[in-house]
Formats: structure tokens, C-alpha cells, sequence
């Protein structure tokens, strides 16, 4: 599948997700295996209760994440927030509340469903230091140097075009800004079924960067104090689970993934002082 076709696909799927999550479903992780996104056993229980209470409903069933990058960020008040593919907007609004009032958190989202729901969310939030923008990642609509910290919640596995995502992170990052990524990585090969199946690729799976490639691509785009921290292994069972209704041989191929994938937050900041050009 080519990148427009793949784009338009993820579009479909997370479209549809939104779509059930206004209509009082689940539609994402949070209830079981979904093509809809990254599959339960991937992103389980993994904000605490007391920390989404009072959030809109429909925000945490749109939950499609496989971290929580707003509690491992560190945020500062007054700081601004950029979450990259940010869905319906759980972990925007979670940051929001984490710089305050004299703070920002923009999300930004391509799928048109997506951001109904979370403008809706927001809405029903009371929060007003929110904005969230249509766009792709691989172009962000904003001016450089604008943001304090970018987070993003298993999104960027999505992207055909990971290198060109880090360094439009880069660019809109002030100096010393901050990445804070929760995301999917791949610890040793990977049977060639995994990768080709796009329905694993919208869950966060297919697309996942092994660990040394992600510290290469995010050091290539120019960013330093790179750390990649295994927050879940997946155990064999669970890759039962996340293989289930895609068409490949669980039997077969389970035991080959086997602690093979992880979630992971990644950390990693812009210098502070840009590099000097050689003359």
C-alpha cells in the first residue's frame, strides 16, 4: 500500500473510532482488541482513575494511546503543549490542566471525526486553554520555536514518513524544548507477516521503530539527550491477542514475537544553543 493509500486508511479506521466513542461505545483499547487502533492488550489500564476523573466520557473511550506521556513529561505551568495526532483529545486536555491557565495545549489530528470529538470534549471540559488544529504530523501548522514540549501517544508508529515527523517536532520546538513520546518499539526481528499487514500498522504495530533505529532518526533530526524507557514487554499471550482477526497464523507466528514488542516513553530535547555550521 502506498502512503496516500495507508493515510486514508488510518483516516477510515480513526474516524470510525470517533465516531463510536460519540455514540457512547467504546472505541478504543480501553474494552478489548480493536482494528480501531492499538489493540488491549497495548494500552490497558493505563491512566490512573483519579487522574482522568471528571473528563468527558467520550474522551476516555476515544483513548487510543499505549502510554501516558502527560505524566512522564514533567509539565511546567505556564508551559506550551503540542500532542501530536491527538485524537479525542484525552491527553490534551490532561495537559492542559497540568500547565494551568497561563499555559497552552494545542492537539493536532488529520481525521475530521477526531477533532469534532475533541473540540466536543473540550466543550464539555470547561478548559480554555485549548486549541486543536487539523493538519498531519509530517507538516505541522504552527511557527518554529513555539512549544515547550511535544507529546504524542502511539502515533507516530503511524507515520509511512518517521524521519520528516521528528524533525517538524524539531523545528516548532523552542531552544530546549522537550519530547516526550509514549509509542510502540520493536525489540529484535520481526516476522515479515507483522510488517505487511496494514491492520497491525493502524494499531501500532507494523510501524514500529526497533529501539536503535528511533534514537537514529531522532538524533538525525538534530535531537540530543536521547532516552528510550521500556514502560510494558508484551508476553505471548498478548501478542495472541493483538494478532487475532488479522488473517496470520497466530500459532505460527505468536511464539516469534514473543517480548519483541514493547511500550516505551521516549525523551529527547532540541539544544538548547543551535549547531554551529562548519564553514
Amino acid at each position: 500500500m502506498d502512503t496516500a493509500g495507508l493515510k486514508e486508511t488510518v483516516k477510515n479506521k480513526y474516524g470510525e473510532a470517533a465516531r463510536r466513542a460519540r455514540e457512547g461505545k467504546a472505541g478504543g483499547c480501553r474494552s478489548g482488541p480493536s482494528v480501531s487502533g492499538c489493540c488491549d492488550p497495548i494500552v490497558s489500564n493505563i491512566y490512573e482513575p483519579s487522574e482522568i476523573e471528571g473528563l468527558p466520557e467520550a474522551a476516555k473511550a476515544a483513548s487510543l494511546g499505549c502510554g501516558n506521556p502527560t505524566a512522564l513529561a514533567q509539565l511546567k505551568p505556564g508551559e506550551h503543549v503540542l500532542d501530536l495526532g491527538s485524537g479525542g483529545g484525552i491527553d490534551v486536555l490532561l495537559s492542559a490542566r497540568r500547565v494551568g491557565p497561563a499555559g497552552k495545549a494545542y492537539g493536532l489530528d488529520m481525521t475530521d471525526d477526531m477533532l469534532a470529538l475533541a473540540r466536543e470534549n473540550q466543550r464539555k471540559s470547561g478548559l480554555t486553554n485549548v486549541e486543536f488544529l487539523k493538519g498531519e504530523i509530517e507538516n505541522i501548522p504552527l511557527p518554529e520555536n513555539s512549544v515547550d514540549v511535544i507529546l504524542s501517544n502511539c502515533v507516530i508508529n503511524l507515520s509511512a514518513d518517521k524521519d520528516r515527523v521528528f524533525r517538524e517536532a524539531l523545528r516548532v520546538l523552542r531552544p530546549g524544548g522537550r519530547l516526550a513520546v509514549s509509542d510502540v518499539v520493536v525489540r529484535g526481528a520481526v516476522p515479515p507477516e507483522i510488517r505487511k499487514s496494514v491492520e497491525l500498522w493502524i494499531g501500532c504495530v507494523a510501524g514500529a521503530l526497533d529501539e536503535s533505529d528511533y534514537r537514529a532518526k531522532l538524533a538525525a533530526a538534530g535531537f540530543e539527550e536521547i532516552e528510550i524507557e521500556p514502560t510494558r514487554v508484551y508476553s505471548v499471550e498478548e501478542a495472541r491477542q493483538f494478532l487475532a482477526g488479522t488473517g496470520i497464523d497466530v500459532d505460527a507466528l505468536a511464539p516469534h514475537v514473543e517480548g519483541k514488542f514493547a511500550s516505551a516513553f521516549i525523551r529527547a530535547k532540541k539544544p538548547a544553543v543551535p549547531a554551529t555550521k562548519l564553514v
